[in-house]
């Protein structure tokens, strides 16, 4: 299983306003503020095909492969997917399954806020017939390519739909707060990517790479986001599993402007100098690191209930890294950490 960005898996927690990037580990998929682009942390499940697991893991388990996701505080973390072993030998597709998480993630009150918050999250996956669908916080996503029983390479495709909310609810700092909330925007795109099975250290880990891109249709910022990402996990055993993932986030012109530029009449209100590099041209405005795990109480990491937790790191770049709401009253370095509980059946 691989994880994805921490930031998108629980951006749920509190008013939508104010979603923040999930970033957990079995979870790891909290996203920070409405940040939807943010690179996934570590997890995000694709199952694997019906295969066997490592010696002491039961045959048939499904590791699943996480994404980064698009949202600023790569939000994500380790659940792998339920995978019993299929008593029906004419089954064509993977076995279907479903996994809900709930937890708490720490973050970042926006992206490049050195003021902090904790709020509730949660997660969701699953698969039927094949096709595989998941949450990352305030993030939804359709795998349409099917994936058959037992297959080492997994390719996957699909529509994603999110919602981003960074400084749409409650900020700290009183200059940045000066500036105006930020309306919630609704980002639409596509996802592609692939997974493989039996890379590294045996025939059951796994190493995926991923490409989300979407582009807000509400109006708001106008612009486009748009996150390569790369993971590997491996399960420990068969109670416990640990994943890596990175991930850039590239930004448009218009994504800089709304939320990193000062105007001279914000500048007035806040105090904050003038600032208008972070629009004018498009640019990588964000890597992340993550780090996630799973510890199944059942003792299995197919089905029951698992301990998940994750951490992630990550940094803001360039133009968006010298605006005043950054580089004066906040922070380029973000770290997110999560952790819950998950139910797998």
């Amino acid at each position: 299983m691989l994880m994805p960005d921490l930031t998108m898996l629980f951006r749920t927690g509190g008013p939508l306003r104010s979603i923040p990037a999930l970033a957990l580990v079995a979870f790891v998929a909290f996203a920070s503020p409405a940040a939807a682009e943010e690179a996934p942390l570590p997890y995000d499940a694709v199952p694997v095909t019906d295969t066997r697991l490592a010696p002491g893991l039961e045959p048939g388990i499904e590791e699943p492969a996480r994404y980064l996701q698009n949202s600023e505080i790569d939000e994500n973390i380790i659940l792998p997917p339920a995978r019993p072993q299929d008593d029906d030998p004419d089954r064509k597709w993977s076995r279907d399954y479903f996994a809900v998480a709930a937890g708490v993630l720490n973050n970042p009150r926006y992206n490049g806020s050195d003021d902090r918050r904790t709020l509730p999250a949660f997660y969701l996956r699953g698969r039927i017939s094949g096709y595989s669908f998941s949450t990352r916080g305030t993030n939804f996503q359709i795998d349409l390519i099917r994936q058959r029983r037992g297959q080492k390479t997994d390719f996957k495709f699909g529509p994603t739909i999110s919602l981003r909310g960074d400084r749409s609810g409650k900020v700290d700092d009183p200059q940045v707060a000066a500036l105006g909330k930020r309306k919630m925007a609704v980002e639409m795109g596509l996802f592609a990517g692939v997974t493989h099975t039996g890379v590294i250290t045996s025939e059951y880990d796994q190493l995926g790479i991923r490409l989300s891109a979407s582009k807000d249709i509400s109006g708001r910022h106008g612009s486009w986001t748009a996150s390569p990402t790369i993971d590997y996990g491996s399960p420990l055993s068969k109670r416990a599993y640990l994943g890596f993932s990175a991930s850039v986030n590239f930004y448009g012109k218009g994504f800089g402007r709304y939320y990193y530029d000062i105007d001279a009449a914000d500048s007035a209100a806040s105090g904050l100098p003038v600032y208008d590099a972070a629009g004018r041209k498009a640019t990588a405005g964000k890597y992340t690191l993550g780090v996630a795990g799973a510890y199944a109480l059942s003792g299995d990491l197919r089905k029951g209930f698992t301990l998940i937790g994750g951490a992630q790191y990550g940094r803001i770049l360039s133009r968006f890294a010298k605006s005043p709401i950054v580089a004066d009253v906040g922070s380029a370095d973000q770290w997110v950490f999560g952790g819950g509980l998950a139910y797998q059946f």
